[in-house]
């Protein structure tokens, strides 16, 4: 799908336009708005078994899949070809027009991190880099992948371990199983399900422990520095 607005008609047919390729605005009942602020908005997609969902549009965003995914993925260009994720991974684009359809026998969900271009930037200046998680407790925080706009961290903790104090900028949390924990943190118990995401404002330093009898683990997506539009 592509937007056409000369100059003379560009305020009445810009906005239309974008609406026309919001995936909440389109596809309703498969895109969820989870969490939306300056610096992003994160989207909750579901599609049930051979479901189709038309054309649409996302800026940069990184993807976050909750479940196996089989899909055929049709760009605006007509470009054709076959997407496959499993549970708990993690995945990254530049900014995509497509339409999608579910290969699989089974209901699958992403949560979608939309990027916002122009966002101000994150609070990076003042952490420090002793209270790196990645450096400092690199057996239970490891990075999936970064570059000059995130970096998105895979947090694991086992029964009982408490992480040592660490520091973050501001961050969207996508946690892929129960968990039960406690931090340092004026809200010390933190309880969720699979599947819950959450946004911390940076600097964030705190240390947890996993009081839970079962392995807790979830992505961290940390926001750097914003592209321009």
């Amino acid at each position: 799908m592509k937007c056409f607005a000369v100059a003379t008609a560009a305020a009445l047919f810009a906005v239309p336009c974008l609406f026309a390729q919001d995936p909440v605005q389109i596809s309703v009942e498969n895109h969820k708005v989870e969490i939306e602020n300056a610096q992003v908005r994160v989207l909750r997609a579901k599609l049930g078994p051979r479901e189709k969902v038309p054309m649409h549009q996302h800026p940069e965003s990184v993807m976050v899949f909750l479940t196996d995914v089989h899909q055929r993925i049709t760009t605006s260009d007509g470009t054709v070809q076959e997407f496959r994720r499993t549970r708990g991974a993690t995945s990254h684009h530049m900014g995509v027009t497509h339409a999608e359809e579910s290969l699989s026998d089974l209901p699958l969900e992403v949560i979608i991190i939309e990027l916002k271009p122009g966002a101000r930037p994150a609070q990076t200046s003042s952490l420090s880099p002793e209270f790196d998680p990645v450096k400092i407790d690199p057996k239970y925080h490891t990075v999936d992948f970064e570059n000059e706009r995130v970096r998105v961290l895979r947090t694991v903790l086992d029964p009982n371990i408490q992480s040592p104090l660490h520091e973050h900028p501001s961050y969207v949390v996508v946690y892929l199983t129960d968990l039960h924990t406690k931090m340092t943190y004026p809200n010390p118990d933190n309880v969720r399900k699979a599947g819950d995401v959450a946004f911390r404002s940076g600097p964030f330093k705190h240390s947890t422990v996993n009081v839970s009898t079962r392995r807790a683990e979830e992505i961290q997506v940390e926001l750097k520095q914003a592209r321009n539009p």
